[in-house]
């Protein structure tokens, strides 16, 4: 049945193969990405939680370790939230913008391929219609052609096979990219109610006396 399917769809014409390879390319990104997100997103909410109750219980040690062990962007924004903590609130606001900056592009990486996918195969899909409609109806030019209207219609029918292709690709992929930026902007929320958390804690707590030494000594 697959091998009866690939041969219907080749007789698209030759832009059915980077069809295929947007095809391939489509799915092989929104899996790899959904996993990823997954993994970035997964127990966010508690991670916050967890860490936000360690640092005010002012048990930094063990907030840093949370934080570190969980890994991801959540994770890593929240562990130099703690590893800073000493710093004045400016300075950390400042620091975490940085790595936020570092993080969103990791976050939503490759999702500008299946952008580019989206609009590049319908009109791949539109083009192999074109150019198969100009050989169906070379068949009329053509003196020296016996076909006729049949030839004509299978010509056209071909043709069409490539524009449902990339409309079939297309929209597929625009449902998973919207899909996948959803969760991409639930992890970049999650980063940043993880941090405006963090600074809100630091800033409760009360500034450090700096160490003086004795002037007589």
């Amino acid at each position: 049945m697959f091998v009866h399917g690939l041969q219907f769809l080749l007789r698209g014409g030759p832009v059915m193969w980077p069809l295929f390879v947007c095809a391939i390319l489509s799915t092989t990104v929104m899996i790899e990405r959904a996993g990823a997100l997954r993994r970035a997103l997964g127990g966010a909410d508690l991670l916050v939680a967890r860490v936000m109750q360690l640092m005010h219980d002012e048990r930094y040690d063990e907030a840093l370790d949370t934080a570190r062990s969980h890994g991801g962007p959540v994770g890593r924004v929240l562990a130099h939230a703690v590893s800073n903590r000493h710093r004045d609130v400016p300075a950390i606001e400042r620091s975490l913008e940085v790595v936020a900056q570092e993080e969103t592009p990791k976050i939503t990486q490759r999702l500008g391929v299946l952008d580019t996918i989206i609009t590049v195969s319908p009109l791949l899909g539109l083009l192999g219609t074109v150019t198969g409609m100009i050989g169906a109806f070379n068949v009329v030019g053509d003196p020296r052609s016996l076909g006729g209207p049949a030839a004509i219609t299978g010509g056209v029918g071909q043709a069409l096979i490539a524009t449902a292709t990339g409309l079939a690709i297309a929209i597929v992929t625009l449902v998973g990219y919207n899909a996948l930026g959803e969760q991409a902007r639930a992890v970049v929320a999650a980063m940043e109610r993880g941090a405006t958390r963090a600074i809100e804690i630091i800033a409760s707590r009360p500034a450090e006396e700096p160490a003086y030494e004795d002037a007589n000594a």
